[in-house]
C-alpha cells in the first residue's frame, strides 16, 4: 500500500518538500532493474547508492540472510564472539591488499571513517606520540556524516550547519582541474603536484602534531574526481617521510567498482595504513562497514596488559551475524561470477559510451574510471544544480535511475551491466541532454 503521509519519514539528503510534491517510489528490485510504484522497470544506473555491485535480489545472499536470521539473529561481540564474524573478517582481510589484515566491523561508511580516525589518533598515543592529533582531509572529500567524517571531509554543504566541528583539522586542495584535464579518459594526466600541498601543511603545523591524512582514492560523492596519475603515490611518500598514517576511504571505490581489482589501492598501486569500506561489502543488503588496519597499526595496540581493552571503541552491531552472513555470501557471489574482473573487461566500453556524450548541450566535462562516470554540466544562471536535478527526474520517468550532485550526473551501475544496457543508460542521458534547456 502506498503511504499517504510523507511527513513522518524525514528523508536523508533530500529536498523533502520538493519530494512530497512528486514522490518517486520504488517497490521491488531484481538484477539491473527496480520496479517503480506505477509498475515501470527502472534501470539502476547508480547501484542503489554505489552499493549494489552484484545487482539486486541475488539468491545466495538472500538465502544466507534468511538462514542466519532464523538461526542466530543477534550475538554480542563485546567480550563474546560468533564464528561468522571471524569468517567474514578472514575473507575480507584476504581480499584486501598487502598486510591490511585486521578488520574492525561497524555498520556504515560514516562509522568506518570515524573508526579509522580514532584508530589513527590512538595509534600514535599508544606509541608515545600523543601530540599527533591533527587530521588532514581534502577539499570536496566525503567521509560520511559523523562529526569526524564531516570535519575531515570537504563538502561545504555537509558542514555549514554544524558549527566548528573537530578542531585541529586541515585540508589539501581538491584535484579537479577542468582547464588542464577536461574530458580525460581514465586518470587525468595533470595534478600529481597537488599532493605536495601536504608538505606545506606539514611545515605549517609541524609533523609531530599530525596523526593522519584521509582521502578517497577516487572522490565519488562530490562528482567523480579520479586521482591524477602519480598523485596517490606522492601522498604515500610524504606520509612515510613524516610518520603520518595514510587512510583511504574506499566506501565507494571498494569491491570492484574501479574494475579489475577488489580495491582501488591495489588498482592504483598504493597501500594505505588503514582502509575503510562499506556499501559493496554486503551488496547493500544489510548495513555493514569496516576499517581495515595494517599489521603495524594493529600490533601497536597489542603491547599492554593482556586483560586490558586495547581499543575502547565499538558498536552494538559490530560484526552483526546477519550482516556477516550477507557479506560472506556477497563475496562468494563476486568470486563465482568473476565480477571484479568482469568490471575491468567491460570498463573500456563503458568509457567510450560515457565520452560519446561529449559535444552535447551543456556538457563541460566527462570523467571516468572503472565503472564510474561523472558528466559535469554548465549550471543554469542563478540556479546551480537545477539542470542536473531536472535530468535526474526526467531520466527516472524514462526508466533510468541516476545520481546527481550539484551539476554533475554520476553513473555507477552494478557490475553485472551488459553492453546493451550501457547503451540504454547513456542513450537515455543523451536524449534528455538534447531536449533540456
Amino acid at each position: 500500500m502506498s503511504p499517504t503521509n510523507h511527513d513522518a519519514f524525514w528523508m536523508p539528503f533530500t529536498a523533502n518538500r520538493q519530494f512530497r510534491r512528486t514522490p518517486r517510489m520504488l517497490v521491488a528490485a531484481d538484477g539491473m532493474y527496480y520496479t517503480s510504484e506505477d509498475g515501470r522497470k527502472v534501470m539502476d544506473g547508480c547501484a542503489g547508492l554505489w552499493c549494489v555491485n552484484a545487482g539486486h535480489n541475488r539468491p545466495r545472499i538472500t538465502q544466507a540472510v534468511q538462514k542466519t536470521i532464523a538461526t542466530l539473529d543477534f550475538a554480542p561481540t563485546f567480550q563474546m564472539g560468533h564464528p561468522l564474524a571471524f569468517q567474514a573478517a578472514d575473507r575480507i582481510a584476504a581480499l584486501a591488499p598487502g598486510d591490511l589484515n585486521h578488520v574492525f566491523f561497524c555498520n556504515s561508511g560514516s562509522e568506518a571513517a570515524d573508526t579509522a580516525l580514532k584508530i589513527a589518533i590512538a595509534y600514535h598515543r599508544v606509541r608515545g606520540e600523543g601530540a599527533r592529533t591533527r587530521l588532514i582531509g581534502r577539499e570536496r572529500g566525503y567521509h560520511g556524516v559523523g562529526f569526524g567524517g564531516i570535519s575531515v571531509g570537504g563538502i561545504s554543504g555537509n558542514r555549514k550547519l554544524y558549527g566548528s566541528l573537530l578542531t585541529g583539522v586541515d585540508h589539501l586542495p581538491h584535484t579537479l582541474d577542468l582547464e588542464r584535464n577536461a574530458f580525460s579518459k581514465g586518470l587525468p594526466a595533470y595534478g600529481a603536484e597537488l599532493a605536495d600541498s601536504l608538505e606545506r601543511i606539514v611545515a605549517l603545523h609541524d609533523p609531530s602534531t599530525i596523526a593522519a591524512v584521509m582521502v578517497e582514492p577516487m572522490a565519488g560523492s562530490t562528482g567523480v574526481l579520479p586521482p591524477p596519475v602519480g598523485y596517490l603515490k606522492r601522498l604515500r611518500e610524504i606520509c612515510d617521510k613524516y610518520g603520518i598514517l595514510l587512510i583511504f576511504d574506499e566506501v565507494i571505490t571498494g569491491f570492484g567498482r574501479m574494475g579489475g581489482t577488489p580495491f582501488a589501492s591495489e588498482k592504483f598501486g598504493v597501500l594505505p595504513d588503514i582502509l575503510t569500506c562499506a556499501k559493496g561489502i554486503t551488496n547493500g543488503t544489510i548495513p555493514m562497514g569496516a576499517a581495515i588496519a595494517r599489521d603495524h597499526v594493529y600490533e601497536a595496540f597489542m603491547n599492554g596488559p593482556e586483560a586490558g581493552i586495547e581499543l575502547p571503541h565499538g558498536y552494538t552491531y559490530s560484526g552483526h551475524p546477519v550482516a556477516c552472513a550477507a557479506s560472506l555470501a556477497t563475496l562468494d557471489t563476486y568470486a563465482e561470477e568473476n565480477l571484479f574482473e568482469r568490471a575491468g573487461d567491460i570498463a573500456p566500453y563503458f568509457e567510450e559510451a560515457a565520452h560519446a556524450l561529449r559535444g552535447l548541450p551543456h556538457v563541460i566535462d566527462i570523467r571516468n574510471v572503472g565503472l564510474v562516470a561523472g558528466i559535469e554540466l554548465s549550471p543554469r544562471p542563478g540556479a546551480p544544480g537545477a539542470r542536473a536535478y531536472e535530468i535526474f527526474d526526467r531520466a527516472f520517468h524514462k526508466g533510468v535511475l541516476l545520481r546527481y550532485t550539484g551539476d554533475v550526473l554520476a553513473v555507477s551501475p552494478p557490475l553485472i551491466i551488459q553492453k546493451s544496457e550501457i547503451d540504454q543508460l547513456f542513450g537515455t542521458i543523451a536524449d534528455i541532454l538534447r531536449t533540456v534547456d
